[in-house]
């Protein structure tokens, strides 16, 4: 684990040639990362906690790109997802860890061996099957007390609250009938109405907002991307409304609600 796995670098030049086979282009990343770490300061002075948020944001950027089905954008941010792995890897060699070999390895062995129905003789109907067998295999074989303690506790409300549901259903714990999740979220609308102190209010719109998760589960929807579309779109509506103050040499203030609405409605119009 963590050995060497190049004793020199190459000379310079290597690193400026386009590769033209997937082992060349892995090798030139690679190749590339470890000479940044040893001849750029900044790239040296980078341990793994300081590069933790930014490959949180790279895949937040990635994320975008995906949304807007932005082929180019797609392409440079996964570069960027890569560059973070390889120079995890880099860090992990250097310190005698691992490397990139071992951890592509490891993905590799676990791929196999979560996937019987391909690579042994498991016979699966459908893709519910799959995600059952898999989550199976890996609880099977981590230490976890909870098959829900593989939802990371960092991991966005939304987000997390669409997996916890999901991952419990696997096991059967979900509603048979979506129109008893549509009857929850009613339930749980309810019951904020009834709040009366901020506490209460707030313990019972997180209920609400968990229930419309569900909701959006059995329909087929994943909230996050579904709100990321609605938060892309009232930012655009907003963005006219601005567009129009410049247009009338006026402060956003200065405009009424009513003549936003217009400018508003204008722009959903032309969304159709």
């Amino acid at each position: 684990m963590g050995r060497k796995l190049l004793n020199d670098l190459p000379p310079k030049e290597v690193d400026l040639k386009d590769a033209t086979t997937l082992e060349e282009a892995i090798k030139r990343i690679y190749t590339i990362t470890r000479r940044l770490r040893r001849e750029c300061p900044w790239d040296r002075e980078q341990t793994f906690d300081s590069i933790r948020h930014l490959t949180i944001e790279e895949v937040f950027e990635l994320s975008d790109a995906i949304i807007k089905k932005d082929w180019e954008a797609i392409q440079e941010e996964l570069g960027d997802v890569l560059l973070h792995v390889m120079f995890y890897s880099v860090m992990g060699e250097e310190q005698e860890k691992f490397n990139i070999v071992d951890v592509i390895n490891k993905l590799s062995n676990k791929l196999i061996e979560r996937h019987p129905h391909v690579y042994g003789n498991l016979t699966v109907e459908n893709a519910t099957q799959v995600k059952q067998n898999w989550e199976k295999i890996k609880n099977k074989k981590s230490e976890r007390k909870s098959v829900l303690d593989g939802v990371p506790n960092s991991m966005p409300s939304l987000i997390k609250a669409y997996r916890l549901q999901e991952k419990a259903a696997q096991y059967g714990f979900d509603w048979n009938n979506i129109s008893n999740v549509k009857e929850k979220v009613k339930e749980e609308l309810k019951e904020l109405e009834k709040a009366e102190t901020q506490e209460e209010k707030e313990k019972e719109f997180g209920d609400l907002l968990f229930a419309l998760v569900n909701y959006a589960r059995h329909m087929g929807i994943n909230p996050d991307t579904a709100l990321e579309l609605a938060n892309k779109k009232f930012k655009q509506r907003f963005q006219k409304i601005e567009e129009e103050a410049k247009k009338r040499n006026v402060s956003l203030e200065q405009m009424t609600l009513e003549e936003m609405d217009q400018v508003w409605n204008k722009a959903k119009e032309s969304e159709r």
